[in-house]
């Protein structure tokens, strides 16, 4: 089970406060890491998002880990992750507008996602009861066995490639 994931954004605060929107959380400080915030979906699984600045690196310390500084941020970051979301499609697509960030809902055979994203640079993928519902129903071990098979076969082998991005983008 997935609890919480970190990752780092340009504008954490801001970031917070949308993304404690969209999945109908709070926002709070996250004082190990000043600048830094931690927004709480407050379900039964605790699922949260740490929002660090983004420069900010997670290096291993002698005895824990150690927050440090990198010289610069990429652009485009390969972390995501699919969340539930209490969220409805028209509120995510809302939310997304109005801060200028790219969201669209997205096949990707056996379920459908909605990209959000955040800063756009981070991709997360909501999931709105409807598509978590079908979601949930795939993911299970045996019914990945027969989607491999079946990506083996060629048979998403069109539709899902991936693509190179241009280093200066």
């Amino acid at each position: 089970m997935l609890h919480h994931i970190s990752v780092a954004v340009n504008y954490p605060a801001q970031v917070a406060t949308v993304l404690a929107e969209a999945i109908g959380g709070q926002a709070f400080p996250f004082p190990p890491h000043p600048g830094s915030y931690f927004v709480m979906a407050g379900d039964e699984f605790g699922t949260a998002i740490e929002l660090y600045p983004a420069t900010t690196q997670l290096v291993p310390g002698s005895d824990d880990v150690v927050f440090a500084e990198a010289a610069n941020s990429p652009h485009y970051l390969s972390v995501h992750a699919a969340i539930s979301v209490p969220t409805t499609q028209a509120q995510i697509e809302a939310i997304g507008q109005r801060e200028g960030w790219l969201v669209r809902v997205c096949d990707r055979g056996p379920f459908k996602v909605i990209e959000f994203w955040v800063e756009n640079k981070l991709m997360l993928e909501f999931l709105p009861p409807e598509f978590a519902a079908t979601y949930m129903g795939f993911v299970k071990i045996e019914n990945w066995k027969v989607f491999l098979a079946m990506a083996e076969s060629g048979e998403f082998a069109d539709k899902h490639q991936s693509h190179q991005v241009p280093a200066s983008v």
